[in-house]
């Protein structure tokens, strides 16, 4: 009997190793298939790749559309710096930041916040305080605004843009600097951990891409700290690139050195002017230094589209104007070991558009119709996103193959994925208003 036991607790053991081998290739063979934006090629390779997100945006059908498909983490852009926080001492407003917080975690993207301690875009009392005011201003505003978030930030820019530029590797002349002294920036990751003990504390600047005074300057700051255990997990490389800045050759070796300190480092908002190859070239050089470092966790673009910018007259970024791929997103996604899928936005220029127009209206419900367009080139499927108003619920749908997550309904095609350039097609719904009358939000359409 012992010896039956122990064959079938053997044979149970294999079958159980079997099982899990079975799931873990299936479950890899599902992650090389969805590698095909930029969120899943670098989460294949252990990391994030994220985005500034404007919150005055959210409501463009086109830009919400690509933040989703494309990116598993969100910056908030403006939104939480000290001006849009608290522009009155002691008054707080979250509003604009917890419209990105929670579009973000709607989407399962991480978030990383920005910023809590800069020189810049401070409201003008803070200008005005005393020392001891202001270390206890300064102090209150990480509590108050990290506490607001507490356990939904993966990482923090506790202090930004520190140093000065130049060869002198000098900390920056600030409210902060000068009426504080040297001490401020500890000072600020120690209350910080206090506040979130959860949250990554980074510290984030420009011009320290390669080796340089200034990032000699920093480094020598996180060697310091580190050996005294002030709290400091990151470092943010933000990666503002043009003819004059470009990519500098020492890249990963500058990366690397810091994480040597026992710090991640991160890409924290890439952006690069150019256009074509050259600025392909340079967005795929970015990525392969970022991935030859193990301790380097994510990239973040500074912006979806061209259109909006801070240097729009550059084209930096990977989807222009119109949200169509460039060569730099084509070079991005292959530098992550991703695929295009044969129809997603990195792998040509074919696009469809989607608009919604309600069909028929009665006091507990309507209809809808969504109308796909081809753009200048034939497609051969598209997907459309729309979001429903809770606690509507959709009881039919026609011309169309519904999938759901949450009160979001991905379309596609049942028989009418096929479409000349400039052609059309339609689908409908059924919706039961349950006391909402609001109109769904299109997405935006995706070939596919």
């Amino acid at each position: 009997m012992r010896m039956t036991l122990l064959r079938l607790s053997r044979a149970a053991a294999a079958a159980l190793v079997a099982a899990a081998a079975l799931t873990a290739a299936a479950h890899s063979a599902e992650a090389a298939e969805a590698a095909d934006t930029l969120g899943s090629a670098a989460s294949a390779q252990g990391r994030y790749f994220g985005t500034a997100v404007a919150a005055s945006h959210l409501g463009g059908t086109d830009y919400v559309s690509t933040l989703n498909r494309e990116f598993d983490s969100a910056t908030p852009e403006n939104e939480m710096k000290w001006d849009a926080t608290e522009p009155t001492r002691g008054t707080f407003t979250f509003s604009a930041a917890d419209q990105v917080v929670n579009h973000a975690q709607a989407q399962g993207m991480d978030v990383r916040g920005h910023t809590l301690v800069w020189h810049s875009q401070l409201p003008s009392w803070v200008g005005g305080l005393g020392a001891a005011d202001l270390r206890s201003a300064m102090n209150n505003h990480i509590n108050r605004v990290m506490g607001h978030y507490k356990g939904q930030i993966h990482s923090w820019d506790v202090v930004n843009e520190a140093f000065q530029d130049g060869g002198s590797g000098a900390r920056r002349s600030s409210p902060f600097q000068d009426k504080l002294g040297d001490g401020y920036i500890e000072e600020a990751f120690r209350t910080a951990r206090a506040a979130d003990p959860a949250a990554k504390l980074c510290y984030n600047d420009y011009n320290t891409d390669g080796v340089n005074a200034k990032s000699t300057a920093v480094y020598n700051m996180v060697k310091d700290f580190k050996s005294r255990g002030v709290p400091i997990d990151c470092v943010g490389f933000q990666g503002h690139f043009n003819s004059n800045s470009p990519v500098p050759s020492d890249l990963r070796a500058n990366l690397q050195r810091f994480a040597d300190l026992g710090v991640d480092v991160q890409i924290t908002e890439l952006d690069i002017e150019g256009s074509g190859a050259a600025q392909a070239d340079s967005y795929a050089r970015v990525v392969e230094a970022c991935l030859a470092v193990d301790r380097c966790t994510g990239i973040t673009v500074w912006g979806v589209t061209d259109k909006y910018s801070w240097r729009s007259g550059g084209t930096p970024l990977l989807f222009d104007g119109n949200y169509a791929a460039k060569p730099a997103y084509d070079a991005v996604l292959s530098a992550l070991g991703g695929s295009d899928g044969g129809g997603n936005p990195g792998g040509g220029t074919a696009t469809c558009t989607a608009t919604y127009t309600r069909t028929a209206d009665w006091s507990s419900g309507y209809n809808g119709q969504v109308t796909i367009t081809a753009g200048s080139e034939p497609i051969g499927s598209w997907a459309a996103t729309l979001t429903f108003a809770s606690p509507q619920r959709v009881q039919a749908t026609w011309n169309a193959a519904p999938t759901w997550s949450g009160n979001v309904m991905t379309a596609r095609p049942s028989w009418n994925g096929t479409l000349a350039a400039g052609a059309s097609t339609s689908f409908g719904f059924t919706v039961a208003k349950n006391g909402s009358d609001a109109a769904p939000v299109v997405g935006g359409c995706t070939v596919t």
